[in-house]
């Protein structure tokens, strides 16, 4: 997980933030343009996140959920006024694209294939998002029609020649994704928390609830493919995972969902 110290403007934190920020070693921790994240390494260290208003709830929601189960920090705060904020505590440890853990792929992707296994064998039952699928498919469509494609974070083999092929397939087969296991939502290795090798937490849960298992899965293959830089993975990701709960023809309905952000 990338941190890099900072002095940050205290002002810009919510005025009961302030004296958590004031004396203690902060760092940037942001990894996408629409949200802020400081990890504030104070009292065995938090994080903050800022994102525009209304854009947190499900990820606050979310972790709230699988901190109860033992799968994600505890959230300490969420409140939305010009902007949301996120207050967690501290994972653990570091994310999967730590060198300790990209050094020995194999280990790691049989991992991280175990994990999702067992997090799709999770109970549902109170998960705040009953419904992924709905809202999954809601988005693609909202985005092919206001002319959003884009194929290029998927291999060859996911992409589609153009978003009217894709969405073709959105339109016909979509109906086809189950809302029936417990999902991440956006489930790649910077997301997944490892303590010397021993799972710590999930993070980034904002796009989680109850969903079709492919969805998790088609991104449980994809980072092993950036973040390794091959294809060589997969196979092994598959077979740990077990191939039995897998549909080749499902990865391909997800796929085109995808490809609309």
């Amino acid at each position: 997980m990338k941190r890099t110290r900072i002095r940050p403007d205290i002002h810009i934190f919510p005025a009961d933030y302030q004296p958590l920020i004031d004396g203690a070693a902060v760092y940037d921790s942001s990894c996408s343009p629409e949200a802020r994240v400081w990890f504030i390494d104070k009292d065995g260290g938090y994080y903050l996140k800022s994102a525009p208003q209304g854009t947190l709830a499900a990820e606050a929601a979310m972790t709230r959920f699988f901190h109860t189960k033992g799968l994600a920090a505890e959230v300490l705060d969420h409140r939305s006024t010009d902007r949301d904020w996120l207050l967690t505590a501290r994972v653990p440890g570091e994310d999967c694209t730590h060198a300790a853990y990209l050094d020995d792929p194999k280990r790691l992707c049989e991992l991280t294939a175990t994990l999702l296994r067992e997090l799709h064998e999770s109970d549902t039952a109170a998960c705040p998002i009953s419904d992924h699928t709905a809202h999954y498919l809601a988005r693609a469509e909202q985005n092919y029609h206001n002319g959003w494609y884009d194929t290029s974070l998927f291999p060859d083999n996911w992409g589609y020649t153009s978003a009217e092929e894709a969405w073709e397939v959105v339109r016909t087969h979509g109906h086809e994704l189950h809302a029936d296991t417990l999902l991440h939502g956006d489930y790649c290795l910077p997301n997944i928390m490892l303590d010397n090798w021993r799972f710590s937490g999930f993070i980034d849960l904002g796009n989680g609830g109850i969903g079709d298992r492919h969805v998790d899965l088609f991104w449980g293959a994809w980072t092993l493919v950036f973040n390794l830089k091959t294809e060589a993975y997969c196979d092994r990701f598959w077979d740990a995972y077990g191939r039995d709960r897998v549909d080749r023809d499902m990865l391909k309905i997800v796929a085109a969902c995808e490809v609309f952000g």
